[in-house]
C-alpha cells in the first residue's frame, strides 16, 4: 500500500510517470527503506494505466460490497446519578485524547 500511495503523490505532484527512485525518494523522506521489487511491480502495473479512472473502477467495487453492521444496538438504560455520567464522559475524553496522540502503532507507511 506504501508503494501506491507513493506513486500516487509523485503523480499527484505533477510527475506523469514515476520512477523507483522517485518512489525512494517519497518514502525516504517519512523513514522508509523501499524494496525495489516491490516498487518495480507498483510502477509496471500503474504504467500508461489512467489513474482516475482506476480510481472510480474501484470505487464502484467497493461500493457494492457489504460493510457489515448488523442491526442497532439495544438502548441503553437511564442512570441514576446525572453526577455519574458526567464522570465516566470525562475519563473517557481523557483516554481518546492519548490514543490520538499515540497512533496505535502504525502509520500510513507502515
Amino acid at each position: 500500500m506504501r508503494y501506491v500511495a507513493a506513486y500516487l503523490l509523485a503523480v499527484i505532484g505533477g510527475n506523469k510517470s514515476p520512477s523507483v527512485g522517485d518512489i525512494e525518494k517519497i518514502l525516504g523522506s517519512v523513514g522508509i527503506e523501499v524494496e525495489k521489487a516491490n516498487a518495480e511491480k507498483v510502477i509496471s502495473e500503474l504504467k500508461g494505466k489512467n489513474l482516475e479512472e482506476l480510481i472510480a473502477e474501484g470505487s464502484e467495487k467497493l461500493a457494492s460490497m457489504p460493510s457489515g453492521g448488523g442491526g442497532g444496538g439495544a438502548a441503553a438504560a437511564p442512570a441514576a446519578g446525572g453526577e455519574a455520567k458526567e464522570e465516566k464522559k470525562e475519563e473517557k475524553k481523557e483516554e481518546s485524547e492519548e490514543e490520538e496522540d499515540d497512533d496505535m502503532g502504525f502509520g500510513l507507511f507502515d
